[in-house]
């Protein structure tokens, strides 16, 4: 509702005159410069040659933008209307800058291809809506020229990124993933899943109330959750490892901890007790198996040793649960 009500604010394209959409070609190409020079800054310290790809991308909607300039210089004189993207409805809006910093590498890419299709289609319909002659060549040259960006960004990345030089910078990439997200987020998934099973299963064999076995497991998987979270967020700022933010590092961490033990501990939500407790234990093996394959899938770890000990020493700590539960 509230997106409806604020879109009525935005013109309609039709709505616009032939200066109007000059001003917003103009305009628009200054924010796809500006927002592929971010994306170039952003990535330059690990994919210099993206970054490359980038500033030269940059460069073209610059020129873009000074042939846009002249045409309305010619035909409107010096004073440029201010209208941009979002002032005009049925554009995409873009993110701002401290969100896009949190793109990936392979997104920012994809955003790229985006914005040039749009600009394509902008242009497009632009130069149907105009009557000038020379401006109507003009927007649609620059649409052609937005369709053939695709072969463009194709072009400076076999000059700037050849494939040996992509395929080390998806390498990199992937690595950065694995210590930022995989790593502290299987850390918590393996603390949150073994370290709460002796605690939920002590207390389902010694109360057989499923209702205070659910608050156990509730409490001990929060509190783990937010203890692992704040250790790994404070132990590594991420400058010198390179593991990236103490932030992400942290909530990654964190929420899987809190996942890990949930998993077990919903189950006991069921009245009956030995349902629950036969669920429960369904679920513990489940989560173990997760663990074991996240290991081989991304540390490289072999399978069958990672299930064996992950599997055995989760089993060790359910057994010892329901001993102490059952003494």
């Amino acid at each position: 509702m509230l997106t409806s009500f604020f879109s009525r604010s935005r013109r309609a394209f039709d709505s616009l005159g032939e200066q109007e959409i000059l001003a917003l070609a103009i305009s628009s190409e200054e924010d796809d410069a500006r927002i592929y020079l971010a994306y170039a800054d952003h990535v330059r310290a690990a994919y210099p040659a993206s970054a490359k790809v980038f500033e030269d991308m940059a460069a073209v909607e610059h020129t873009h933008r000074n042939m846009l300039i002249d045409m309305h210089r010619r035909r409107f004189g010096e004073r440029i209307p201010l209208i941009r993207r979002e002032h005009v409805s049925g554009f995409i809006r873009q993110k701002p800058d401290w969100l896009q910093r949190n793109l990936t590498l392979d997104r920012m890419r994809h955003e790229a291809e985006a914005m040039e299709r749009q600009a394509q289609n902008f242009y497009q319909e632009a130069a149907k809506r105009t009557g000038d002659a020379e401006t109507r060549k003009l927007l649609g040259d620059l649409a052609l020229a937005e369709e053939g960006h695709e072969d463009i960004a194709r072009m400076l990345g076999a000059r700037h990124a050849p494939d040996d030089v992509k395929a080390s910078e998806d390498d990199t990439a992937r690595r950065q993933f694995v210590l930022t997200y995989v790593q502290p987020g299987l850390a918590g998934l393996m603390d949150g899943s073994v370290s709460t099973l002796a605690p939920i299963f002590a207390a389902a064999f010694a109360t057989q109330d499923t209702w205070q076995t659910f608050l156990v497991g509730l409490s001990a998987s929060v509190g783990a959750g937010i203890s692992m979270g704040f250790t790994e967020a404070a132990h590594d700022d991420g400058k010198i490892s390179g593991r990236g933010s103490p932030l992400k590092r942290g909530l990654a961490c964190g929420i899987m901890t809190a996942v890990g033990g949930l998993g077990h501990a919903l189950p006991y939500l069921i009245p009956d007790f030995w349902t629950a407790t036969t669920l429960a234990v369904a679920v513990v093996f489940i989560e173990l198996w997760a663990i074991a394959f996240i290991q081989n899938r991304f540390m490289e770890t072999p399978f069958l040793r990672a299930a064996f000990q992950v599997v055995l020493g989760g089993g060790l700590v359910l057994g010892a649960g329901i001993l102490i539960g059952n003494s």
